[in-house]
Formats: C-alpha cells, structure tokens, sequence
C-alpha cells in the first residue's frame, strides 16, 4: 500500500468531515435527544403522578361512596323507626278512640234502654189502668189516681 496525495486528500477530507460532524451536528443531535429524554422522562413522571393522583381519588370516592352508603342506612334506619313509631301511635290513638266509641255506645244505649223501660213502664201502666177501668166499668182518671198509678208502675219494674 503506497500512500499518495488522494489518500493524503482523502484522510483530510475524512478529518474534516469528522471535525464539522462533532462541531455541528453531533450538538444538535445530542440537544434533540436530550430534550426527547426529557420530554420522555417528564411524560413517565407525570404518568406516574397522575397514577397517583388516580389512585388518590379512586380511594377518596371509595370513602365518600361508603360514608354515603352509610348515610343512607342510618337515614333509612330512622325514617323505619318512625313509621313504626307513627304505626304504633296510630295504632294507640285508633284503640282509644275505639274504646271512646264503645263506651259512648254503650252509654247510649243504656240511656236509651233506660228511656224504652220507663216508656214501656208508662204504657203498662196506662194499659192497666184501661184494663182496669173496663174492669170497673168505669173510668179512671189518670191525673186523680197519679200516686196510685206511680206506685203500680214501680212495682211493674221491680217485679
């Protein structure tokens, strides 16, 4: 192998194209790559982050989720105590009132059976009296013999 000046030219031009490489392109391509790093590197950090963050409020609803749930048995617990509380006092007045009525009833109807003796202890007695004056064959008259037919009906309602 002879060296001769188109080798010597070729290793010059070899020289330089390397010096022109490192002086200009190799920077440009090292500050690309390094900021596409960054970019990478930021990207991973903030998908990490935002795993986080996700995971962070996944539990956070978990827990808001479960208050509610139990939230809303204490509610549905209460409004079930006071429907049965409003069930039983229903209940109570209802009874009350139902043996309010019973009693009323009850009274009446001894008042009114009290009425219908006294009425059938008046019409006995003027029956009697008819019967007694027919007996006689004579009249009796009822505003005369006043005592004498209130006496009679007394008797009629103890015997």
């Amino acid at each position: 192998m002879t060296i001769n000046a188109t080798f010597i030219g070729q290793i010059i031009v070899f020289l330089i194209l390397l010096w022109f490489i490192s002086k200009f392109v190799t920077p440009t391509l090292s500050a690309t790559l390094a900021e596409r790093a960054k970019k990478i590197a930021d990207g991973l950090a903030a998908a990490d982050k935002g795993q986080k963050s996700l995971a962070e409020a996944t539990d956070r609803a978990d827990a808001i989720v479960r208050e509610a749930r139990e939230r809303a048995k204490q509610i549905e617990d209460l409004a079930a105590r006071r429907s049965n509380e409003a069930i039983e006092a229903s209940k109570q007045s209802a009874q009350s009132e139902g043996a309010r009525i019973v009693a009323a009833a009850r009274d009446e109807a001894a008042t009114e059976t009290g009425r219908a003796r006294e009425a059938l202890r008046r019409e006995y007695g003027t029956l009697v009296v008819a019967g007694a004056s027919r007996l006689l064959e004579r009249e009796i008259d009822p505003r005369t013999h006043e005592k004498l037919l209130e006496q009679l009906a007394s008797e009629i309602a103890r015997g």
